[in-house]
């Protein structure tokens, strides 16, 4: 599928047949910038780290460089993980499963998708899931 779309002017609608061709555009084209985005800061970063990697004379300056360079090491690190759940939604676009709850089959819903590209389960399956989690930490 070749078709583009202009993520600033398509409108989802869900009155449109769920995970049409525009939409499974849209969604393509939305975790596509996305991880775009992604990758780009984590150049940045990187470009930026290689730049502060100076020796700090004064302790506090040293660490509170280091910490900032913690810090962002873990943020590079979440989003390495969500770029592997971006690959998995254009994976499973391409497989004609993305917008499907993998617990029910039922769809997702757009407005969710919208909100979270990566989802891959219904309102309704993540708060049982959740509630569950929250049993299971709590005994």
């Amino acid at each position: 599928m070749s078709e583009k779309i202009d993520l600033s002017s398509y409108v989802l609608s869900e009155d449109d047949e769920f995970m049409n061709v525009h939409q499974r555009a849209y969604f393509r084209a939305k975790l596509n910038a996305w991880k775009n985005d992604i990758l780009r800061e984590a150049r940045e970063t990187l470009g930026h780290l290689a730049e502060e990697s100076a020796n700090h004379p004064d302790l506090a300056d040293r660490a509170s460089s280091e910490t900032d360079r913690a810090i962002e090491l873990r943020a590079r690190d979440r989003q390495r993980k969500l770029i592997s759940k971006i690959d998995a939604a254009l994976q499973r676009l391409d497989e004609g499963t993305y917008g499907y709850c993998e617990e029910t089959g039922e769809p997702i819903g757009l407005k969710r998708l919208d909100a979270r590209p990566i989802a891959t389960l219904s309102i309704e399956a993540q708060e049982r899931h959740e509630r569950r989690e929250k049993v299971y930490r709590d005994e």
